[in-house]
């Protein structure tokens, strides 16, 4: 029994193994049977695990492809993109050099070094001193986008002279045309456009009288309580500007870099406004600089003989116009009795004034028509066109004004007050340095320019006799030699020259303090003016020490300033 099983696993076996599939034809079996009919081996059918292998495979080949075609066309597509684009030609801007701006002793006080973080354009330096950033100003670099590609392809001035000479210290930028293949390598160049450098700018100003006039406007400012200030000392004759500068102030360099954003937002946020030119943009009462002028209209018009005297008792009254029976009454700084008109401009005589604006008793005034004639005439509620950005012009009361603003008619007292350079009235320091040096050049209201020049611009020549002009100039160097400018009465240098201090505020809680004249007083050269705002005090120091500090130091650092020669 056992013997037949084993030959039965055993038959099992061998027919399992002997697959008729499996069996070969050969010749000797077959001994009719055509060779060239033999194809081989008789094939298996497929099996059903096989088809579920290919099947998983071609699937995963399929998953595998489909991801690389997402990786390809969607994750890097812009980048490949970029990539295909820059395998035939590649644009390149080619930045010029700015021109590089120096004072009028050619000292650079804005320059070019190389880029670290940028190489394709270079950075602009900007000097440490201090005083010069409202004239110089900053520019804005070029910007990219985050793969590197420009979407503002220049360096662009933004203030001061950076801003008003752009086209001509910015030169023009390059074209370069590169041929890249797919790896970055570049396989040819050539230059479509050469870039133009910038030309260089020549300034009118001394940056170390600049530098040191404004540190002193600083440094009183800061000791005495005023808010801010301004200076400008212009060439009488040519219009170029010496000095021009303003505080408080911002920093050319941190600005222009940019990196410093916490510095940035202080400028921003600061109530002093450090981005205010004050010198070309600020506006202020002008106070008793005014009287000069004020009395040179009233020459001209004849109003009053430059001999005649007028009582100042420290007050003038007039009636009330509500109330007859009443007077109002407009009062001096002080009594100074009997004053003449070179007298009344070197004592600031308010009682003077009044009289000769708005008339009194028996002496007749201007009135506010011919004074807004004459002012307007001299160069104030107007743009003195300095080539500096936002010039603002100005205001001269009048009657047309304070029926706008106050709804209100214009009365005597209004021209009382106008006339001593109050209510409303507001002009800049470089109107006020410009029509000091009308004064001083005897009629001519030359344009201001920071630049230095060969042929100055003569806005018009004032007809009004040089006698007349003689009268105001003396009255203005009385006032250093005896009146309220007193502290210029130097050995070296004579200097003519009017204070002022302007009420500000509708109770007249703050000040400002002013300072105009020229040197020499002989050959006139250089008019000046300086203006410190808003002290909480009725008699602050201010200006006037500003002024006599600097004349102090240019005396000692730049004498050929005071000197009469005028070959600088």
């Amino acid at each position: 029994m056992f013997k037949k099983k084993r030959n039965f696993w055993k038959e099992k076996k061998l027919a399992k193994d002997i697959d008729p599939d499996e069996i070969f034809l050969d010749s000797s079996n077959l001994p009719k049977f055509d060779i060239n009919q033999f194809e081989g081996r008789l094939e298996k059918p497929i099996g059903k695990r096989t088809i579920i292998f290919l099947a998983a495979f071609f699937v995963l080949v399929a998953l595998i492809f489909s991801s690389r075609i997402w990786y390809l066309q969607i994750a890097k597509g812009e980048a490949y993109l970029q990539r295909s684009e820059d395998n035939n030609l590649k644009n390149l801007i080619q930045f010029p050099e700015r021109g590089i701006i120096y004072d009028r002793n050619d000292v650079e006080l804005v320059w070019n070094i190389p880029n670290e973080e940028n190489p394709d354009f270079p950075k602009r330096e900007y000097t440490n001193k201090s005083g010069l950033s409202h004239l110089l100003g900053f520019v804005n670099y070029p910007k990219q986008d985050s793969l590197g590609r420009y979407y503002e392809y220049n360096i662009v001035g933004e203030d001061g002279v950076e801003k008003k000479f752009d086209s001509k210290i910015g030169g023009v930028n390059g074209l370069k045309i590169i041929e890249v293949d797919v790896f970055g390598e570049i396989l040819s160049e050539s230059t479509a456009r050469k870039a133009g450098n910038g030309k260089d700018l020549k300034l009118s100003v001394d940056h170390r009288i600049q530098n040191k006039l404004y540190n002193l406007i600083k440094e009183t400012a800061i000791e005495i309580g005023f808010q801010g200030g301004a200076g400008v000392i212009m060439d009488v004759n040519s219009g170029e500007i010496l000095a021009i500068t303003s505080y408080p102030e911002f920093d050319s360099q941190i600005v222009t870099d940019g990196d410093n954003t916490e510095i940035i937002s202080d400028y921003n946020n600061d109530s002093r406004k450090p981005f205010l030119n004050r010198a070309v943009s600020g506006l202020y009462t002008p106070g008793s600089i005014i009287k000069p002028f004020i009395a040179l209209a009233a020459l001209n018009e004849d109003i009053i003989p430059p001999s005649k005297e007028i009582l100042s008792t420290g007050s003038l009254a007039v009636p009330n116009p509500y109330n007859p029976e009443e007077e109002t009454i407009y009062r001096d700084w002080k009594a100074h009795g009997w004053v003449d008109m070179r007298e009344a401009i070197a004592v600031s005589s308010n009682v003077y004034f009044y009289t000769v604006g708005g008339g009194h008793d028996n002496q007749n005034g201007l009135g506010i028509t011919k004074i807004e004639k004459y002012l307007k005439e001299f160069g104030f509620e107007k743009e003195t066109n300095i080539n500096l950005s936002q010039e603002a012009k100005g205001l001269v009361p009048n009657p047309r004004w304070k029926k706008e603003i106050f709804d209100d008619d214009w009365r005597l007292g209004d021209t009382y007050i106008t006339a001593i350079g109050q209510f409303g009235f507001q002009i800049t320091p470089i109107q006020a340095a410009r029509n000091t040096a009308f004064i001083a050049n005897s009629g001519k209201l030359i344009e201001p320019n920071v630049l230095k020049i060969k042929n100055p611009k003569v806005e018009k020549k004032v007809n009004i006799d040089k006698e007349k002009f003689e009268i105001v100039q003396g009255g203005m160097r009385s006032a250093v030699i005896k009146g309220t400018a007193n502290s210029l009465n130097f050995p070296y240098v004579k200097i003519a020259a009017k204070t002022g201090t302007a009420e500000i505020g509708a109770a007249k809680e703050s000040v400002n303090s002013w300072i105009i004249g020229y040197f020499p007083y002989e050959n006139p050269r250089f008019s000046f003016a300086v203006v410190l705002e808003r002290r909480q005090s009725s008699n602050p120091i201010g200006a006037l020490f500003v002024m006599t500090n600097l004349i102090d130091w240019m005396h000692i650092n730049t004498p050929e300033y005071l000197e009469n020669n005028t070959n600088i």
